[in-house]
């Protein structure tokens, strides 16, 4: 992983790949097959946890993704002359065996190579996940679901049918979409670039979050934003629902407008646990 990092962030890397020939192409077959073999098996992720609970993003491994998307070349990856696929020839898709324990039911569901799928984890057709992403045991992707470029979940999530975790790849400082344990997504959800979602926190159906939003807590009588370009926050055991605010302008008072807007309306409690808790059910 070392000797990764320390490649990518030379100031030279790119150059020297511009030109890509037999004096150079087996360093970056080597350096492919590291860093896929590395996303592949969680040894390498696109975002950390500090000693002080943070989030970081891991910018090096940003950055050497997109030199899989730069210098990889069109390749045919069809099944047959019914089922044409195209693709960089650097990022197929992920290679699974039963040895792997991962439960992907038929129906077209697609993984892309260099993303980490724990064992325990169930996709439901069809789903899709990109590259870069990680994704913890017990996790439940429902069908119609995307796990975008890089984005992080943790243990037992179950994200719900047509719900969407945004991907980020560029600026390579950007810290992806995390979804920590035991989230439960409702369905037709989105949360996009620059969130946050603590452990245990419940998102109704149809919830959307991005980084430049506000939040507004009803049980603590608070707003939750995004400041100095830090992540939105939704906090641990929250409850989150779509809701709505009136627009305060003349045209909008005279026609009754109002905006949608996340609200926090409790947080988790025994009884929102055991609701929760059926979807365990299915992960059996």
């Amino acid at each position: 992983m070392t000797d990764i990092s320390q490649l990518i962030e030379k100031t030279d890397f790119f150059a020297q790949l511009s030109e890509l020939d037999n004096s150079n192409l087996d360093s970056f077959v080597s350096f492919t097959h590291s860093l896929i073999s590395g996303l592949n098996t969680g040894k390498i992720r696109t975002a950390y946890k500090d000693e002080n609970n943070e989030w970081i993003a891991n910018q090096w491994v940003k950055k050497a993704i997109l030199v899989l998307f730069k210098f990889g070349n069109l390749a045919d990856f069809s099944i047959n002359n019914k089922f044409p696929f195209f693709d960089k020839h650097t990022i197929p898709t992920h290679p699974f065996s039963l040895d792997d324990k991962v439960r992907i039911v038929p129906g077209g569901t697609s993984v892309r190579n260099g993303s980490y799928i724990a064992p325990g984890v169930i996709i439901m057709p069809p789903a899709y996940v990109n590259i870069g992403a990680y994704v913890d045991s017990g996790t439940m992707i429902d069908s119609h679901a995307l796990v975008g470029s890089c984005a992080q979940l943790g243990k037992n999530i179950h994200l719900s049918a047509a719900s969407q975790v945004g991907g980020v790849l560029e600026p390579a400082n950007a810290v992806p979409v995390i979804i920590e344990d035991n989230v439960m997504i409702g369905g037709n959800c989105g949360i996009y670039e620059g969130v946050i979602v603590r452990k245990g926190a419940v998102l109704g159906s149809g919830v959307i979050l991005t980084s430049s939003m506000k939040v507004y807590d009803l049980v603590n009588e608070k707003i939750i934003q995004s400041v100095d370009g830090k992540p939105l926050e939704i906090p641990e055991n929250a409850v989150v629902v779509a809701g709505s605010r009136p627009l305060s302008s003349q045209f909008a008072n005279q026609n009754g407008l109002s905006v949608y807007t996340p609200i926090i309306i409790k947080y988790r409690d025994e009884r929102t646990s055991s609701k929760v808790a059926l979807t365990e059910l299915l992960r059996q």
